[in-house]
């Protein structure tokens, strides 16, 4: 969404941990958007409240708005909390993800399909490496993301990508570059968030449209961290004098068995599609990671 325990598999992610001998994980408690994004777009429509506290996307006809990070990161455990769009929001589109820039960029997602009132949203998740995507994999959620808000992690280390719902795994990108599976892991990449019209394919492949009488519509953030390698003028801040200390353990975490359980327990239940399913999509054979075990 391996052959993980191959010999050059290992030799290879030694040499990525070396990576970080000159630099310490840093904690990046961005409670105050003022401070930690920008808004780039949106001509008003995205608004911080709450002394910086709390931020806002709507989207109406005319337009939809979006922000940034204004960090870079090179690995890292990112969370923010969201409340999503309420009512009928069918054709609207809630993004949260990291990305780097380019042809060749990395990507890491989160989006939200709206739907119908009374209708699940269906959280659309993918993972870009050198510009390269088509991994996606979706889920229902066992809540209602509109009446609250909830949180929404991304762990990114050497070894793996996990996406977090409320702390609960629900799916798993292992490094698989020892079996020809590129892995995001040279390129930084800046947290992003936007609300905006894709009634072409977010609901029922397109079938049901935006009802614009709705809008505006609005979706709000609140509470990012980041405990991540802070990447600027083409250094890390983190450093390997400290990468075994409990603070930086996030370097090398993986899922443990309970956490295996509940990421079970949510593809069984939740997943609404895998591409590593989807034979008619790959007539050609499915995507070399679908083989393996991360998949």
């Amino acid at each position: 969404m391996a052959c993980f325990s191959c010999p050059t598999r290992t030799v290879a992610v030694v040499l990525i941990s070396l990576l970080f001998m000159i630099s310490t994980s840093i904690d990046v408690s961005a409670s105050n958007f003022y401070q930690d994004f920008d808004i780039t777009w949106g001509d008003g429509r995205a608004k911080v409240l709450n002394n910086g506290e709390l931020l806002t996307l709507s989207l109406d006809k005319a337009s939809g708005s979006g922000f940034q990070s204004k960090n870079e990161y090179l690995f890292g455990k990112i969370d923010m909390q969201l409340k999503l769009v309420p009512g009928n929001s069918a054709g609207t589109v809630t993004a949260y993800y990291l990305s780097s820039q380019g042809s060749t960029h990395d990507e890491i997602d989160f989006e939200f399909l709206g739907n119908l009132s009374g209708d699940p949203y269906i959280v659309h998740t993918n993972v870009y490496t050198q510009g390269k995507g088509s991994r996606e994999q979706q889920f229902y959620l066992w809540f209602n993301p509109t009446a609250d808000f909830h949180t929404y992690s991304v762990l990114w280390n050497p070894q793996t990508i996990i996406f977090y719902v409320d702390g609960t795994p629900i799916r798993v990108f292992k490094n698989s570059e020892s079996q020809g599976v590129p892995y995001p892991k040279n390129q930084p990449m800046r947290v992003y968030a936007s609300l905006w019209n894709a009634d072409d394919w977010a609901t029922r492949g397109g079938l049901v449209k935006t009802d614009w009488t709705k809008a505006p519509f609005t979706a709000a953030f609140r509470n990012f961290t980041a405990t991540a390698c802070v990447w600027s003028t083409g250094k890390s801040s983190c450093s390997s004098t400290n990468s075994n200390s409990t603070k930086n353990s996030w370097l090398s975490q993986e899922l443990d068995s309970a956490s295996q359980a509940r990421l079970k327990w949510v593809q069984n239940n939740y997943m609404v599609y895998n591409y590593c399913t989807d034979t008619k999509r790959f007539p050609q054979g499915l995507p070399p990671e679908c083989t393996l075990i991360n998949s």
